[in-house]
């Protein structure tokens, strides 16, 4: 479960990041084949650079990787704040079984997600409380993977005090049923299992899926497109 944000952490700007120009699709490839995505996910470096050739000179989408390519647990220790790697906690050892539920991921392997943004605004509500006021907003959350290349391509979608919740990716279990954790991304406090030498590096954890946090919003984008 997520911890409150040490409190002599000064709080970051509290603003709203999807106003802010991403890096131009090339450079997100090059990225991307920079840090081994593509072999990750089976992709050559050129297959990678002509999909983001062919979806044009674009600052406002966000290239992902289909999770059942490149998964989360692959992907997390890509991220890096402060030169320490990026994690998932050790009561998450099943995070690739939280797979998107109540969104169309485009069939492909590569696919663009437009305008995403940190859900500020939405800290303070549950995700069951936050699913349906994005919907009504004409927003889809995200899922943990997209969270995660988000992040990836720009640093700055992760602050203390304002990281987020990928609501979109649940894990169902034999009863039908889903589990109620929820899983978010945020900067681990160096405390508890998470060891002394995690400080300030980027946590893949959880949070109940009833339970309120001043500090996390709701990631979203307004469109997903191959």
């Amino acid at each position: 479960m997520p911890q409150q944000p040490s409190a002599d952490t000064a709080a970051g700007d509290a603003h709203a990041l999807s106003s802010t120009p991403l890096p131009t699709l090339a450079a997100q490839a090059e990225r991307l084949i920079g840090l081994g995505v593509h072999d990750i996910a089976g992709l050559s470096a050129t297959a990678l650079r002509a999909f983001a050739e062919r979806a044009g000179d674009r600052d406002d989408v966000l290239l992902a990787v289909h999770p059942d390519r490149a998964p989360a647990s692959a992907l997390a220790p890509l991220l890096r704040r402060k030169g320490k790697p990026g994690f998932v906690v050790v009561d998450m050892a099943d995070v690739d079984r939280f797979t998107p539920q109540g969104v169309d991921l485009p069939a492909g392997p590569l696919y663009l997600l437009a305008r995403p943004d940190r859900g500020d605004h939405m800290a303070n509500r549950s995700p069951e409380e936050a699913l349906p006021a994005l919907v009504q907003d004409g927003r889809s959350p995200l899922v943990l993977t997209e969270g995660i290349h988000w992040i990836l391509q720009q640093p700055a979608a992760l602050e203390r005090n304002h990281c987020f919740m990928t609501i979109a990716s649940r894990l169902r279990k034999p009863d039908g049923a889903f589990d109620a954790r929820t899983p978010a991304i945020w900067i681990s406090n160096g405390t508890g299992r998470d060891g002394r030498e995690r400080r300030d590096a980027p946590k893949v954890g959880w949070c109940w899926w009833n339970n309120r946090h001043t500090w996390l919003g709701f990631a979203s984008t307004t469109e997903r497109m191959p």
